[in-house]
């Protein structure tokens, strides 16, 4: 059981001293009842609140796909920059979200947004080999010992990384999709550069089996299906 006004606010309905006020109003009602006292205990996974006479979803937890644009932080706030997350609608912007996981500040695609921070730790931990697939242009070609590197663990200045996938998508060996199991920083691009390649465009499209929406737009988000959580983790 759960105080009235700390679930509003988990619901991002308002301030705690917003939603107290609601309450107090009579703006609020529990299973079709008023209720006037902001402490009052209910249980949100089973009871119906309404408020203002709209019936609330109660969500503990959110989980959502974003289509990260070019520009953007993966962060949660930042004083200088716009962040992924000032890019989400009202109706998602649920307390305590963050993005699972990072993509640069120039890097596109899918990034998973969530409030569950058990559910991050499993889908970023190496040792639970959930792979991120992403395609990248270079800047000159890559070959079969650029293949063979990555699969060997390309070794960078201060690590050597875990076995990689690197595929060639043209005859030029300039658009590539790349398969890895961490995400350290600037990962992918540092393991180019020290095959002497620099990447010129980098975009994540899969993060498990899980892939990008290609109709989520540039900046869009939605949230994810049981199933499309399940792909994650398959």
């Amino acid at each position: 059981m759960e105080r009235l006004d700390k679930v509003l606010v988990s619901q991002n309905i308002g301030s705690r001293k917003d939603c107290a006020g609601m309450i107090r109003r009579g703006e609020v009602q529990v299973n079709g009842i008023l209720v006037k006292k902001p402490e009052t205990k209910i249980n949100p996974e089973s009871d119906q609140i309404t408020v203002g006479g709209r019936s609330l979803r109660f969500r503990r937890f959110v989980y959502l796909m974003m289509n990260k644009p070019a520009g953007v932080l993966s962060a949660t706030r930042d004083p200088r920059a716009s962040t992924v997350l000032d890019l989400l609608p009202e109706e998602l912007s649920v307390k305590g979200m963050f993005p699972a996981g990072r993509l640069d500040r120039d890097t596109e695609g899918l990034l998973i947004l969530t409030n569950d921070g058990d559910f991050a730790h499993r889908m970023l931990s190496p040792k639970k080999h959930v792979f991120k697939v992403y395609h990248a242009e270079l800047d000159g070609p890559v070959g079969e010992e650029d293949i063979q590197a990555f699969r060997e663990g390309v070794e960078l200045e201060d690590m050597v990384c875990l076995p990689a996938g690197l595929e060639l998508l043209d005859g030029q060996g300039i658009q590539v999709r790349v398969r890895i199991c961490e995400g350290k920083f600037h990962q992918v691009k540092r393991m180019f550069q020290a095959r002497g390649r620099r990447v010129v465009h980098l975009k994540r499209v899969r993060i498990g089996d899980l892939e990008l929406d290609p109709a989520l737009p540039a900046g869009g988000v939605r949230e994810l299906t049981e199933e499309e959580l399940s792909l994650i983790f398959r």
